[in-house]
C-alpha cells in the first residue's frame, strides 16, 4: 500500500463542560510524516476509547498530563509499520502503541511493541489481551489479592474491564460473582454468556437493595469501575476485612463538581476493611504472568469476550462520546 501524502487525525477543540459534544473535537488533515533517525511510521488499523481519555480532557493536575487544546489527542492504537529506519521493526510488522486518534502515527522504535498478529485477534491487544485485561487482573490478583472462595462484586460489569474481571474472579475460584450493568440486555450478557452467578441493571433501584439481595451474605471483594452510589453500595455490603480495589469511577467523569463522597466511610473501621486505588500503570511488571494465565483462557473459550466495533476513522468522537454513556459492551474500538 503507498503511503498518502495527507491524513487525518482528531484534535481537542475545546475543553468540554460536563457531557462531551461532538463541537469538543477537531477533525483535522495533516501531511503525513517521513520517519527519520530512529523512527517508524504506523498506519493504525484499530484505535481504543477508553473512559480514562475523559480525564485527560480536563486542565488539573493527575496521573497522566491533560490534552492541550488544538492539539492531537492520544490512546492505545494497533497498527502496520509502513515505513521504517531501524532493524528492530521492519515493514509489515504488527505493533502496539499509544498514538491514537489518528490514521498515521510517527514513532521512536522504542515506542512501540511487536505483536504477533496469529496469537490472539487485533483488537484483543486493546482490550482483553491488552491494557483493560490487564486492569482487571492487577486489581484482582494483587490490589484486592481475590482468594479461593470470596464473594466478589463487580461494578461496571459489562464493559471492557470489568466483564474481564468477573470471569477471572470466577475460574480464579470465587463462590459467587455479582455484577451491576446499565440494561437488562447487559444484565442477560453477564449471566447467560460470562457466567456470572447474578447480576442487576442498577437503574432497577437503590444499588445498595439490589446487591443485598443478589450477594445476600455479603461480599468479600469490590472491583469498582463506577464509584458513586456503588462504592457506597459494596461498604454497606461487605463482610469484615473485605476489600476493594478502585479502578475507576465513571458515574462522576462528566461531572463539573465533585459529587459527595461516600457517607459510610466509618464502616471501614468496625469492619477492617481495605480500599485501595490502583492504576495498572505501576503493574506491567504482571503482563507476562497475566498473557501466560488469561491467554489459554481465551483460546479454549473459557473467559469470553465482545467488542463493540464502529468503522470509520471519522467517527472516533462519536464512538467515544457513546462509550462515555454506555452504549457498549465489552471493549469499544474504532476500526479504520
Amino acid at each position: 500500500m503507498s503511503i498518502p501524502e495527507n491524513a487525518r487525525e482528531f484534535r481537542l477543540a475545546a475543553r468540554p463542560e460536563g457531557t462531551p459534544r461532538p463541537d469538543n473535537f477537531e477533525l483535522a488533515t495533516v501531511p503525513v510524516p517521513t520517519p527519520g533517525d530512529g523512527q517508524v511510521l504506523v498506519r493504525n488499523l484499530y484505535l481504543s476509547v477508553d473512559p480514562y481519555m475523559r480525564g485527560r480532557m480536563r486542565d488539573v493536575k493527575s496521573y497522566a498530563p491533560p490534552y492541550e487544546v488544538g492539539k492531537v489527542m492520544q490512546g492505545g492504537a494497533v497498527g502496520e509499520v509502513v515505513a521504517s529506519t531501524v532493524d528492530s521493526v521492519r515493514v509489515g510488522d504488527t505493533v502496539l502503541h499509544n498514538l491514537g486518534w489518528r490514521e498515521y502515527a510517527l514513532l521512536g522504535a522504542g515506542d512501540v511493541e511487536r505483536i504477533d498478529p496469529d496469537a490472539a485477534p487485533l483488537g484483543a491487544y486493546l482490550g482483553v489481551f491488552g491494557m483493560p485485561g490487564l486492569t482487571a487482573y492487577t486489581g484482582l490478583v494483587r490490589t484486592a489479592a481475590v482468594r479461593e472462595g470470596d464473594v466478589v462484586f463487580v461494578s461496571g460489569a459489562a464493559g471492557a474491564v470489568g466483564s474481564v474481571a468477573g470471569q477471572i474472579a470466577r475460574l480464579r475460584g470465587a463462590s459467587r460473582v455479582v455484577g451491576s450493568a446499565g440494561s437488562a440486555e447487559k444484565v442477560r450478557y453477564l449471566k447467560e454468556e460470562l457466567g456470572f452467578d447474578e447480576a442487576f441493571n442498577y437503574r432497577d433501584g437503590d444499588v445498595r437493595d439490589l446487591l443485598a439481595q443478589a450477594a445476600p451474605d455479603g461480599i468479600d471483594v469490590f472491583f469498582d469501575n463506577v464509584g458513586g452510589d456503588h462504592l457506597e453500595a459494596a461498604i454497606d455490603n461487605f463482610k469484615v476485612n473485605g476489600r476493594a480495589a478502585l479502578c475507576g469511577s465513571i458515574s462522576g467523569y462528566n461531572n463539573e463538581n465533585p459529587a459527595p463522597g461516600p457517607r459510610n466511610l466509618g464502616k471501614l473501621v468496625g469492619w477492617r476493611l481495605r480500599v485501595e486505588g490502583f492504576l495498572v500503570l505501576d503493574h506491567y511488571d504482571l503482563l507476562a504472568e497475566f498473557r501466560a494465565e488469561v491467554g489459554p483462557w481465551i483460546s479454549d473459550g473459557r473467559l469470553k469476550y465482545q467488542e463493540t466495533v464502529v468503522d470509520g476513522f471519522e467517527n472516533t468522537a462519536q464512538a467515544f462520546m457513546d462509550m462515555l454513556a454506555g452504549a457498549n459492551t465489552g471493549k469499544m474500538l474504532v476500526r479504520l
